[in-house]
C-alpha cells in the first residue's frame, strides 16, 4: 500500500512538494518588492512593517530549505545522519564514536 506523505504526494521524491518551491519564490518576490518599496505611512507602524518584511525573507528561506530536503529524498533525521556518514566516508574521515 502506498503511503501519502505530509505534502500530499504519494511515495517519496520531490514530486509532491513542488509548492514548497512555489511558496518560497512567492515569499521572496513579495519580500523584495516590499523592501524596494520602502517605508510609507505612519511611523508608528514602521516596526510592524519591518518585522513583516523580515518574516517574508525568513519564510522564503524555510520554504526553500524544506523543498530542497524533500526533493533530495531527505525526510528524517536518520536520512541526514546517513548523508553525513557518506560525506565522512568520501573524505576518508573515521566514523564518530557512538555513545551507548
Amino acid at each position: 500500500m502506498e503511503e501519502i506523505g505530509v505534502g500530499g504526494g504519494v511515495g517519496g521524491g520531490g514530486g509532491g512538494y513542488w509548492w514548497w518551491s512555489a511558496a518560497s519564490t512567492a515569499q521572496l518576490a513579495l519580500g523584495i518588492k516590499s523592501y524596494r518599496k520602502g517605508f510609507s505611512g505612519d511611523s508608528r507602524f514602521m516596526p510592524l512593517k519591518a518585522f513583516s518584511v523580515a518574516s517574508l525573507f525568513v519564510g522564503a528561506t524555510a520554504s526553500a530549505a524544506v523543498a530542497f530536503l524533500h526533493s533530495s529524498g531527505i525526510h528524517s533525521v536518520e536520512d541526514i545522519k546517513q548523508v553525513g556518514a557518506n560525506i565522512r566516508n568520501g573524505l576518508r574521515i573515521p566514523p564518530r564514536a557512538q555513545d551507548k
